[in-house]
């Protein structure tokens, strides 16, 4: 019966290599991703719309603010018009009021709508990683699918909140300007503009410098990243190999990279600003002595001559905001292509649409099981196993033999490419995956604790459960006397992944967590093998009241504590080979015996045997 799945191309976990495409920016203008981020504007379109205006009536106080200049000085100044000049002043006045309005509107709206969107991409991509399968995270590092969450998003969420009315606003202004010039004096406003076409070119060939610097920097900014993260997760084995100082040589090689990639990137962007202020001194140098002849002449008046000025470092900020603008796109298209690459990744494991609710169950059953990791190698091999009601089985096996991947099996964290694993019956395949794993109890060799309390991670899996079920648990697990001597009891915070908890007490917390769950089906996957001998002493005490009346699967590396199991099952390249009681399997001195007596020194068990 084969169980092997058909997904689209990004089901089976890693993300397509388009995905990590550090070394390309993207388009300017790429329709799909647009389409795309437009359903995240929807839910804000009215603030995005107040955030609008205000843009809109901070331009028209920038465009009025030199026509109003020209009026001024040709009207009322040079005819002595005190009362005009004080209605001007009003109006100036009003001018200066709308600038400020719109500007408030501006920073208020736009960045409460960046705050939504951002917030919405980050909880939408969080759920969306909760769901993917374990298949996922084998294949894609978490340093990748971080800079995703945070880097990408935020640059969308800058695009999104105000980089595309920003050039929307720009190009407006720009058209808005170059009208009113073209009104007021045609010749000088053409005059004016025969500086463009030069600037055209100086900002395409800046642009393709600027792509380089900017690809970069993204490069740099990511290989940075990734050895804090590695520097950070690692340091225990760093300190006790004392890699300290070539670690630290090793990361100011990378933060050396980057810091000259952002130097030249910076050194980019101070060419631009200088070549655009010569670019607009060169206009200004024309008008003023083309227009100053002019006003020599009595053509136009001096109004007009200021006006056109202060026109021409107003043309030529959209201008140079454009050209900034234009790399930021690049890298907001990008980000959008990496993002909905993460969102288009499909779960490994889904619930089939007829799925159903599994019972409260018991028998475990591997039926002709082959599986493997990585399409061609198998790590298990035509698997026949019956775990009965009540029953406790343990795997053993050198490492690599595939005991893990059994229990990784039966939760169904990954698919069988061969046969089938039922309970109770049940094929897995065919249950919801919530209700199959809410009958299984599973505690790992890594016993890991969530940020917060020791009785919030005792009540990790069982929400509505009583401080005093929480606190039986804990009693039944062997945590109770442990807990109590702390200084806040239940309330002690366990830090990042319970660091301040030595290794056995973290086990203790996981196993309490396990028998608050009250499961019917306990997975024990080496759950012993990182606490000390007394500590593991005192485990499988808790772990033997635990066992009574579950089906029980206990992985283990350590034979000692799989002796008093009712069977054990010995597993060598992913084939059973050995079958039988503790005893049962001394006797047969076959793969079992050499493991037994390799690792446990010869004692009355072996020399009864």
């Amino acid at each position: 019966m084969s169980m092997q799945h058909s997904g689209g191309p990004h089901r089976g976990g890693q993300i397509p290599s388009t995905f990590d495409s550090d070394k390309i920016l993207g388009k300017v203008y790429d329709a799909r991703i647009v389409r795309r981020l437009l359903k995240y504007l929807a839910p804000v379109k009215s603030q995005l719309a107040l955030g609008a205006s205000g843009i809109l009536m901070r331009s028209l106080s920038t465009i009025a603010v030199p026509y109003l200049v020209a009026i001024a000085t040709d009207r009322f100044i040079q005819t002595g018009d005190i009362g005009g000049l004080n209605t001007i002043a009003i109006i100036f006045v009003g001018v200066a009021l709308l600038g400020w309005g719109g500007r408030y509107l501006e920073q208020l709206y736009l960045g409460y709508v960046g705050q939504r969107i951002l917030f919405r991409m980050r909880t939408e991509m969080f759920e969306h990683l909760q769901r993917l399968s374990l298949s996922f995270f084998d294949h894609n590092k978490v340093g990748r699918i971080m800079s995703r969450v945070q880097n990408d998003v935020q640059q969308i969420q800058e695009l999104l909140a105000g980089g595309m009315l920003h050039i929307v606003t720009s190009v407006l202004t720009l058209v808005a300007i170059a009208s009113v010039m073209m009104i007021m004096n045609a010749r000088l406003a053409l005059l004016t503009l025969t500086v463009v076409p030069a600037l055209a070119i100086v900002a395409f060939i800046w642009q393709r410098y600027a792509r380089r610097a900017f690809i970069r920097v993204r490069r740099a900014i990511a290989t940075v990243n990734a050895q804090l993260q590695e520097g950070i997760s690692g340091v225990r084995v760093i300190q006790s190999l004392t890699r300290e100082e070539a670690n630290s040589e090793q990361f100011d090689s990378v933060n050396r990279e980057h810091l000259i990639a952002n130097v030249n990137a910076a050194r980019l962007q101070a060419v631009m600003q200088p070549t655009v202020g010569i670019l607009t001194a060169i206009a200004t140098g024309l008008v003023i002595v083309y227009g100053g002849s002019q006003v020599l002449a009595g053509e136009i008046g001096v109004g007009v001559l200021l006006a056109f000025i202060l026109y021409i470092q107003r043309f030529f900020d959209p201008i140079l905001e454009l050209a900034m603008q234009y790399v930021e796109l690049q890298r907001a298209m990008a980000s959008g292509a990496r993002i909905f690459e993460l969102l288009d990744v499909e779960p490994e494991i889904v619930d089939p649409p007829q799925a159903i609710d599994i019972p409260p169950a018991k028998e475990i059953k591997f039926k002709g099981v082959s599986f493997s990791y990585t399409p061609g190698v198998e790590v298990l091999h035509n698997i026949d196993l019956t775990v009965n009601p009540g029953e406790t089985v343990a795997i053993v096996g050198r490492t690599g033999a595939g005991k893990s991947s059994l229990a990784n099996l039966i939760t169904r964290f990954y698919e069988v490419d061969e046969g089938e694993v039922t309970v109770d019956g049940y094929d897995v395949n065919l249950v919801t995956q919530q209700s199959l794993r809410r009958q299984i109890g599973v505690v790992t060799q890594d016993p890991f604790l969530f940020s917060g309390g020791i009785e919030e991670n005792i009540r990790y899996g069982r929400l509505e459960a009583s401080r005093q079920e929480v606190v039986e648990a804990a009693k039944t697990a062997g945590a109770h006397e442990f807990i109590t001597r702390l200084e806040h009891g239940y309330e002690t915070q366990v830090g990042e992944r319970g660091e301040n908890l030595s290794a056995g007490q973290r086990q203790f917390v996981c196993l309490a967590r396990a028998i608050l769950a009250n499961p019917l089906i306990l997975v024990l996957d080496e759950a012993t093998s990182s606490v000390d001998t007394n500590a593991e002493r005192l485990m499988q005490k808790s772990l033997r009241r635990l066992m009574k009346g579950r089906t029980c699967l206990i992985i283990a590396h350590r034979l000692s504590t799989v002796t008093h199991a009712d069977r054990i099952i010995v597993l060598e390249q992913g084939r059973i080979v050995e079958t039988g009681s503790h005893r049962e399997l001394l006797a047969k001195k076959g793969l079992y015996y050499n493991m037994f007596r390799t690792l446990i020194a010869p004692g009355p068990e072996l020399q009864g045997a």
